[in-house]
Order: C-alpha cells, then structure tokens, then sequence
C-alpha cells in the first residue's frame, strides 16, 4: 500500500460555532514529502496533531496504512507511536528532561530498549546530529537552532517511517535553517515520509513533492505540485500566503 495517511470528510471544532477545520480530504503518499500551507490560524497546527492521534475528528475519519486511528479494535497505538514522530513548532514543548541526553533517551527507554543499547543509540544519534558536545547540557538553556536539533533527534532516534513537523524552520538562523532541510532530505532519501506545516514558501518552493493549501475558512483551497500551486498569485493571496 502506497497510501500512509488517507483523511476522508474530517472536521474539528473547538467549540459548535468554532471550527479549526472543515471537511479535510487528502491522502499522503509514501515516502513523499508534502507541505501544508497555510496562514496562521487555519488550522495547519490543528491538522497535524489529528493525524499523530493527539486529537481525533469530531467528523470524518483518518486511516494510517489502512487502519483508523483511534479505533481500539484495530488500531496498534504502540506501533503507531513507533512509526510516527512529531517535531512541534515550540521546541519548548517538546523538551522536558534534565539533560539532552536523557532527553533522547526517553523515548527508546519506553519502548522496552535495554540501557546498554540506548546509551549506544544515543552517542549515535548525537554524532548523527552534531550535538555531542550538549549532550549534558539542560534543553532548556540552549539556543532555538539547537533546540529543534534536539527535538528532532529525539524524535529520529526511534528511526520512525513518518515525520510529522510543524513550522520548523520557525525562528531559526540561516545557518540552522539550512542544517534542518538538508537533515530532512537526508531522512527523506533514506524512506522517511514528511508531513510539513509551514507557511514558509521558499522552503516549500524548494523542498516539496506536494502542496495542501488551507484557506482562512479552515478548509482546502487547492492541492497540487509546487510549479502550480506557488505560482499562482491570486491563489496565494486569497490564501493570505503573500
């Protein structure tokens, strides 16, 4: 099966006359890398939380490899968190331990890992990413550029097949901006399949197979390949891109 995700009708709403979104219907591809665009407030945030299973539609539904999320007859949530990995915007969400190494450490340790094997997994991972000498440093006292580089380690050291990011170019230097996409299309020629929530346009012009548009209506205003999509002017204006 070539589909990872399949979204069919779906809607949310934080309250009955407060919708985030309205009748989502796309599928993602495997191994392709596929930008939703959006202005902020349309709902792009929302969306990938209901895809990881943080939140589950109030309308419609979202299959992973055929499978609906959340349905308890079915669904493998142990093997889904194992494939699937989500960067938030805010780094600082995201990171809660004491030192970045732990902080890699914890999701291998709750899948069952033996200490031995993590603690190689790790000093993998932090050669990997180039951030071995922070690695007894606390999260939470280093740079945004290095944030997202923990963020995201912690996150790939469990290898999953999805990545799932949200604005992740947000509030990075040039240098780190450039370090995070060639990081990502490392992952992605290795088999990663990415989700990407921005409303980065270069980074979409340049890095996408595929663009969702979602509209300031909280639904899809168009989906397409990148030459169509970011050189339609009136499109991206309605869409409040530009």
């Amino acid at each position: 099966m070539d589909k990872v995700f399949e979204l069919k009708n779906v809607s949310y709403f934080y309250t009955p006359k407060v919708p985030a979104l309205i009748d989502i219907s796309f599928d993602v591809k495997l191994k392709e890398k596929l930008f939703i665009l959006g202005a902020n407030g349309s709902g792009k945030s929302t969306l990938l939380k209901l895809m990881d299973g943080l939140i589950y539609p109030h309308e419609g539904q979202i299959r992973f490899f055929g499978k609906v999320i959340g349905d308890k007859r079915t669904f493998d949530e142990y093997e889904f968190r194992r494939r699937v990995g989500f960067v938030f915007q805010d780094s600082d969400v995201q990171l809660f331990n004491t030192t970045v190494f732990d902080e890699i450490a914890f999701a291998p340790l709750q899948m069952g890992m033996k200490k031995e094997e993590v603690e190689k997994l790790v000093n993998e991972i932090l050669i990997s990413f180039g951030i071995e000498k922070l690695k007894d440093r606390p999260p939470h006292r280093l740079s945004g550029g290095e944030k997202k580089k923990v963020a995201l380690a912690s996150v790939m050291v469990i290898d999953p097949e999805v990545l799932l990011l949200d604005e992740p170019t947000n509030g990075l230097d040039p240098r780190s901006k450039k370090w995070l996409l060639s990081k990502l299309e490392e992952l992605n020629q290795k088999g990663a399949t990415l989700v990407i929530a921005t409303h980065d346009l270069e980074m979409a012009k340049k890095f996408s197979d595929r663009i969702i548009i979602l509209n300031e209506e909280h639904k899809i205003e168009a989906i397409g390949y990148p030459e169509e999509i970011l050189n339609d002017e009136k499109l991206l204006l309605k869409a409040n891109l530009i």
